[in-house]
């Protein structure tokens, strides 16, 4: 490499750019064990999302939440069990991954310390590493679930790449009946909606209940209102469905709630998001009611 140097005003010193940019390459930082270079990785503003990551991971309310969302589950099931079905189709129930059946707060606890932005990459870094932990309350629901002959089914937006991974995460925590044929993973880069493997489940199996973080794990519907109002409308006309047949698990840390104040425009700086998330704050003396 070749060396410039620079006179200093009163010293005949030199600086070594190659003795420099050694000195910034030490400040590369390391995620899972792997260097990755901030170049390659932007800084990203995710502040705001430690107090959401820290009661996902620190509150009782957290798990008391989970507990209730399984304990609610086994009821519908158990009361659908009672029941005599128009159909002879087998009883399935399907749920979500990601937030809903695995914990992944340690890999948003880590973006967060190392001031990353989410990327596919590191994403499936975190994937095959298989330390997910299990929701409390989703390994013994749905054991309970495949006892009573109810198929599981796992439908999420994890990847191809990452199924072999996820379904041996889910396997060593016990989750049952885990195969290539009910863990479904996202196929069709173009689009992130489940409805064609709802649908494929539908086709042979009568969904009892639908478990999710994101209300776009439950229907076609949810996946088609892209404004927080439309979200809001859209959970207020299903109303009767949730507790029944949809059974929402908490997670403050991501999600299409919070794509939906960008505008869903995944372009937008760093800047711009904070803007917009300040923008759609209702305080207290405000006019409106914030869509509620």
């Amino acid at each position: 490499m070749e060396t410039i140097r620079i006179s200093l005003v009163g010293r005949r010193d030199t600086i070594c750019v190659s003795v420099f940019l050694w000195l910034i390459s030490l400040s590369s930082t390391a995620v899972f064990g792997q260097a990755v270079n901030q170049s390659v990785r932007p800084q990203a503003d995710n502040e705001y999302q430690e107090g959401a990551i820290l009661w996902m991971q620190k509150s009782g309310e957290q798990r008391a939440l989970a507990f209730q969302a399984f304990t609610l589950a086994r009821l519908m099931l158990d009361r659908d069990l009672r029941m005599r079905s128009k159909t002879r189709k087998r009883r399935a129930v399907v749920v979500d991954i990601d937030e809903t059946v695995l914990d992944n707060s340690r890999h948003q606890a880590s973006l967060l310390k190392n001031h990353q932005k989410y990327d596919s990459r590191g994403w499936t870094e975190w994937v095959k590493l298989e330390k997910a932990t299990a929701v409390p309350g989703s390994v013994d629901f749905l054991r309970y679930a495949a006892s009573r002959g109810v198929q599981v089914f796992y439908i999420t937006n994890r990847t191809q790449i990452e199924k072999v991974a996820t379904a041996q995460n889910l396997k060593k925590l016990g989750f049952p009946g885990v195969t290539d044929q009910t863990l479904l993973v996202r196929t069709d880069p173009a689009t992130s909606s489940k409805e064609v493997r709802r649908k494929s489940v539908a086709a042979n199996f009568r969904i009892v209940l639908l478990m999710g973080d994101n209300l776009n794990d439950f229907s076609e519907v949810f996946e088609k209102s892209r404004t927080v109002q439309d979200r809001i409308s859209a959970a207020e006309n299903n109303r009767a469905l949730f507790g029944t047949k949809f059974i929402v698990l908490p997670n403050p840390m991501y999600g299409d709630w919070e794509n939906a104040i960008y505008d869903y425009n995944f372009k937008l700086t760093e800047e711009e998001k904070t803007a917009k998330r300040a923008d759609a704050l209702v305080p207290q003396d405000s006019n409106t009611d914030g869509g509620h």
